[in-house]
């Protein structure tokens, strides 16, 4: 089984990694191919900030098994303006290798525990609209959809996202 630790500023290229092959592999048909296929990890990890000292900066924490990253969470105060007071998980990405191995739910868990820790009550988080396998794990880890939805434009792709959200005690 995987084991949780912070991400530190050299791990940056090998989140990166994870990060870019889960979108291609979750994305596929709902976000442009050509923009999947042009993904680059080392673009990637330059966005990255780990490592921050900052009680209020966003953490992001990492699921390591023999030695490599299988997945990671990000996560902190909710960015959203009606929800201020809230935790947001902004991120939570596996290795498509590792899907269904319990990596997710363990850093899911992770995250809603620090969360809570930070003394957030409530957290949310965004799911790309027609990622049907994200809802479903989401919601079978108690999370369920508070009506909100918005236009974002990640990394310069307009995608439509659905806002969850879940009681932390």
């Amino acid at each position: 089984m995987a084991e949780i630790r912070r991400a530190r500023p050299e791990d940056a290229l090998e989140v990166a990694g994870v990060h870019v092959r889960a979108w291609q592999r979750a994305y596929r048909g709902l976000i442009d191919a050509d923009f999947l296929a042009a993904l680059r990890p080392e673009e990637r990890a330059a966005g990255y900030a780990f490592g921050s000292g900052d009680p209020d900066a966003p953490e992001t924490v990492l699921a390591v098994e023999d030695g490599a990253i299988r997945g990671f969470a990000t996560f902190g105060r909710c960015r959203d303006e009606d929800a201020a007071e809230v935790g947001e998980i902004y991120a939570l990405y596996v290795d498509p290798g590792s899907w269904r191995a319990g990596v997710g739910r363990l850093l899911l868990g992770e995250a809603t525990r620090r969360l809570r820790e930070r003394g957030f009550e409530q957290a949310v988080l965004w799911v790309l609209l027609g990622n049907e396998a994200g809802e479903r794990f989401y919601e079978a880890a108690g999370w369920g959809r508070d009506g909100g939805e918005r236009t974002e434009q990640p990394y310069g792709v307009i995608s439509r996202v659905r806002r969850f959200r879940r009681g932390l005690r």
